[in-house]
């Protein structure tokens, strides 16, 4: 049932679930309760209830999508238009989340492919992976060979010896080595070069919106491995060719409500209490009233899950709770999305990375992939620009922020300096997980000490290698997993990138190199 696919890397990996019944049969289903409709919350949901499993979901907001949402709002032309959190990108690695899509759109066509992924630093420097190989090491040889930033020279500069762990990643090893390091840490001692910094920070560690001297340069590792020398998917990316709800998760909802899920939108469950006489009883407290559950899978965020369970006495044990309590978010960071009265210059791309532009990280043209925008862009001359600034200071002024960020966008493309801005969304979150050094022990796994309560989420650790929105599909599927299981039910097929590095020479020289 819409198990994940491959992708051309021959070498991905499959996992099976535990055996067991295709469906739950044989007297009343199970109720289960999902708190949270994001991205791990609706697989969760769609795993149980194909399986004949009653389902519940509970998602807070008005809508779904967790940090996918979307909602309507009205511009000062009259126009209605989606505003969301912002652009992502769906890698030809996320096979977990791209089965879930699979559910309504199996061939996947609702996702457009981006020609490319460039990256400019403000020095001029530019890279880019269009004509990069997909397959390692022809990847990292043809990187170095087509990167203005990153040379054969810079190759050869490198501790080799401190370099080879990004040759033999495996999870969860990679953790018990390397997440007392931090990433700019690591990529000082092995000498990674100055110039290719931006590589290194901006694709990979301002992508969990925090600074690299604070993120596990564990974190750093797996997702070097999964998106570049552990993986023939390549650095290139898929879109949704329309805005989120539209694309995705109006298709899913109907789908769920097709297999019998109620869906409770605007929503907040407040409280989750294990009943006495076994544990198979919950009552969950929401905003619609008291009911009982034989399971729940909480799919929250870092600050819904730690308020969650703060407010739940009598769920799981004092350490758990603890660290549930200490899980802490990434700083701020801003959207800011422009409605322009005049297009761009037509070589610009669909998306850009930038750095070394004073926060800006990088600047999405909507209208060149997303059908709602391109029709506005058709129909007024003008064009849709999106702003991202990771990891902001906190006690910034924010206004200041926002201005800069424009004033920036004039710098990297000049033919906006003259635009006027029909309209203007300003977005700022401070919802995202970080993944701090040393903090990899104390983030909760899927399993909880309640044998019928689980986690899922981008939050929540997980042996395989997989990250962000992967992470959150994954851990998502893997609660529904160990529900089923429980109840003699087989559930969902996953696949992940190889647990380990790609050749055996490479990892037998990586494992010498680290004693």
């Amino acid at each position: 049932m819409g198990a994940a696919r491959r992708g051309r890397d021959r070498r991905a990996e499959v996992l099976h679930p535990a055996p067991g019944r295709p469906r739950f049969s044989g007297g009343e289903p199970p109720s289960t309760a999902v708190v949270g409709g994001g991205i791990a919350g609706l697989a969760a949901a769609t795993a149980l209830a194909e399986r004949g499993i009653r389902v519940t979901l509970y998602e807070r907001e008005p809508q779904l999508g967790g940090r996918l949402a979307g909602w309507s709002t009205r511009l000062a032309d009259g126009s209605e238009a989606t505003m969301s959190r912002g652009f992502h990108a769906f890698f030809r690695q996320y096979y977990n989340l791209r089965g879930l899509l699979r559910r309504t759109d199996p061939g996947l066509t609702r996702l457009t492919a981006l020609p490319d992924y460039p990256l400019r630093h403000r020095s001029g420097l530019t890279d880019g992976f269009a004509r990069v190989p997909r397959t390692p090491p022809l990847s990292a040889a043809g990187f170095v060979a087509l990167s203005p930033s990153f040379g054969w020279r810079d190759l050869a500069a490198l501790d080799a010896r401190a370099a080879l762990p990004l040759l033999d990643v495996r999870v969860p090893e990679v953790y018990e080595r390397y997440d007392g390091v931090s990433a700019y840490d690591f990529l000082r001692a092995i000498e990674f070069p100055e110039a290719a910094h931006h590589l290194a920070f901006e694709v990979f560690s301002r992508s969990f919106f925090a600074d690299p001297r604070e993120l596990s340069a564990a974190e750093l590792l797996v997702m070097f491995h999964i998106y570049f020398l552990g993986s023939s998917e390549g650095l290139l990316f898929d879109v949704p060719s329309e805005p989120y709800p539209q694309a995705l998760w109006e298709p899913l909802a109907g789908y769920l409500a097709s297999l019998g899920v109620e869906v409770r939108t605007g929503v907040p469950v407040h409280s989750l209490r294990p009943l006495p006489g076994g544990d198979d009883e919950l009552e969950v407290a929401s905003g619609s009233g008291s009911e009982r559950h034989q399971a729940a899978v909480l799919a929250l965020d870092t600050g819904g899950l730690r308020e969650l369970v703060g407010a739940s006495e009598g769920l799981g044990d004092a350490g758990w709770r603890a660290n549930v309590a200490g899980l802490r978010t990434a700083p701020p960071f801003l959207v800011s999305r422009l409605w322009l009265d005049r297009p761009l210059a037509p070589d610009r791309p669909g998306f850009l990375g930038t750095s070394g532009y004073d926060g800006l990280d990088n600047v999405s043209v909507l209208d060149r992939w997303e059908g709602e925008a391109a029709r506005w862009a058709a129909r007024s001359g003008g064009s849709v620009v999106e702003l991202h600034a990771y990891a902001v200071d906190e006690g910034a002024e924010r206004k200041e922020i926002q201005e800069r960020m424009v004033a920036r966008l004039h710098e990297v493309y000049p033919e906006t300096r003259d635009a006027r801005a029909v309209d203007v969304r300003h977005e700022w979150r401070a919802d995202c997980p970080v993944f701090p050094v040393g903090g990899h022990p104390r983030r909760p796994g899927v399993r909880t000490p309640h044998p019928a309560v689980v986690l899922a989420g981008d939050l929540v650790r997980t042996d395989l290698p997989v990250a962000l929105m992967e992470r959150a599909a994954t851990t998502g599927f893997q609660a529904a997993n160990a529900l089923l299981a429980r109840w003699g039910v087989s559930g969902q097929v996953l696949w992940t990138v190889p647990r380990a590095g790609r050749s055996r020479l490479l990892r037998a020289l990586a494992r010498r190199a680290g004693g």
